[in-house]
């Protein structure tokens, strides 16, 4: 079955060369040109990835992550930017893009990051890969406990509060109306965001900044 995807750029000549880029492999489902119809496109379509600009009408890539991936945790954005400046590529991944690539990629490539982010992968090209590298490596990049808490969504420290509270996913999934699979995806995004292994350090990562 082909990636169906959203293509998201306040550049109509972008799309049109973006999908006309594209394998057969993915298949463009919606297009958007701002951060309010992106968001609309997205939650009517429910795409696998959404192809993401960084710099948008409306608030940018950032703000459509942040107003999507809440109630849409299985859409997985891929970020594609001219731009290459480290503080671009780590505000998209911690809102949380799946990868980032600049638009000097050839369709090929682009085919193979949309496919590899729909199956989980992180995909970067290696100079952006070492900007995240840096920003996540340790808790030194990260001035203070607010700014990892603020890589979360609403949704996820809803989640977060409650699984370290001892809840279990079906538990979880009954408090919040999710599903199971919806509430265990959440979990695994905190657990990467926050750099922790399992909800044990979970639980003790909440209560020592006093969460629960």
């Amino acid at each position: 079955m082909r990636v169906h995807v959203v293509l998201v750029d306040d550049h109509r000549l972008v799309r049109s060369g973006v999908r006309a880029e594209l394998g057969d492999s993915v298949e463009v489902v919606g297009e958007a040109g701002d951060v309010d119809e992106a968001v609309r496109v997205i939650t009517a379509e429910k795409p696998d990835v959404v192809l993401l600009d960084v710099h948008l009408p409306g608030g940018g890539g950032v703000e459509v992550i942040r107003s999507v991936a809440p109630d849409l945790p299985a859409v997985r954005f891929l970020a594609l930017s001219v731009s290459d400046a480290a503080e671009d590529v780590i505000a998209v991944v911690r809102a949380g893009a799946r990868g980032y690539v600049t638009k000097t990629i050839d369709g090929a490539a682009l085919t193979d990051a949309i496919v590899r982010v729909a199956g989980g992968d992180a995909v970067f090209g290696p100079r952006l890969a070492g900007f995240v590298l840096d920003a996540f490596a340790g808790a030194t990049v990260v001035p203070d406990d607010s700014d990892e808490l603020d890589a979360l969504t609403p949704r996820e420290r809803e989640v977060m509060r409650l699984i370290a509270r001892g809840y279990t996913y079906r538990e979880a999934a009954t408090e919040l109306v999710l599903s199971e699979r919806t509430i265990e995806s959440h979990v695994s995004s905190v657990l990467r965001k926050l750099q922790l292994s399992n909800r044990r350090e979970l639980a003790r990562w909440a209560s020592d900044r006093r969460l629960i």
